[in-house]
């Protein structure tokens, strides 16, 4: 596997991008054009490709200022444990280092992969949700 990495979106798709969330099975992809321009309209994105697949994502929601907000961050589960999301989420870490607040919302089995990176839970607050169909 050899891995490449990308702040472009130019080889992005609906379809790609669908493919990747339908690998870790995440509701997001029952809403592919939606989800294709949320992520097209991310203040930025970084991405994992094994030639010309499309293997890790991630995007950041950002005042360009204060704080940014890592939203979606996935690999595919069969290239998981290759350093792929370690990879994207560096590249997002130095992109926004000199944000005071870099905000994500973990899965419980994550926890422990972002404490790598450097998060760390806020015992103060409890993340909030409005979900609408």
């Amino acid at each position: 596997m050899s891995l490449t990495y990308t702040f472009k979106t130019d080889q992005l798709t609906k379809e790609n991008i669908q493919q990747l969330f339908l690998s870790v099975e995440w509701e997001s992809a029952s809403h592919p054009n939606d989800l294709y321009n949320a992520i097209l309209n991310s203040h930025s994105v970084a991405t994992a490709w094994d030639g010309g697949r499309l293997i890790g994502l991630a995007n950041a929601m950002s005042d360009g200022s204060m704080a940014v907000y890592f939203h979606y961050v996935l690999t595919d589960p069969d290239c998981q444990g290759q350093g792929a999301g370690k990879e994207i989420m560096k590249m997002m870490l130095e992109k926004y280092n000199d944000m005071h607040t870099k905000v994500l919302v973990s899965y419980p089995k994550a926890v422990g992969f972002y404490e790598s990176l450097g998060f760390e839970p806020e015992e103060t607050s409890t993340p909030m949700y409005v979900f609408s169909s």
